[in-house]
């Protein structure tokens, strides 16, 4: 992810800060992940990850996701949908997406992603495609 905004009520945010860091995988047995975080995200002080103070676990939570589940495609292989199976906000589990709140598109080798979320609130990311390694 190299980018990401959220706008509400007129404002425009950066959820996942300045510098967000995640990804986006599509496996071919149409399941996916996705992982979105602000790199600028500090440390915990403690260094454990169930021992974070108030601040550090409001921080943390609030400033990434991380979800999975299953998505399909239609016959020409745009994407129709997904449904989340799992997240770190547990609300989402169970979620069904459909294009009217969540499309993407590819343009070269970058994706974007356009989610509506159930408050209203538009958020708007923009991924590029990670090269296959060399073997």
């Amino acid at each position: 992810m190299v980018s990401a905004t959220l706008e509400e009520n007129g404002e425009v945010r950066h959820p996942y800060g300045l510098r967000p860091a995640g990804m986006l995988v599509f496996t071919t047995d149409m399941h996916f992940v996705e992982v979105l975080t602000d790199a600028d995200t500090p440390r915990f002080t403690s260094d454990r990850r169930g021992e974070g103070t108030d601040a550090e676990n409001r921080r943390a939570m609030g400033s990434s996701i991380g979800f999975f589940g299953t998505y399909t495609v239609d016959q020409s292989g745009r994407f129709t949908g997904n449904r989340v199976e799992g997240a770190t906000f547990p609300n989402w589990i169970g979620s069904v997406r459909g294009t009217r709140e969540l499309s993407l598109s590819v343009r070269g080798d970058r994706m974007f992603e356009n989610f509506t979320r159930p408050d209203g609130g538009s958020v708007k990311a923009e991924f590029v495609r990670v090269s296959s390694p060399v073997r």
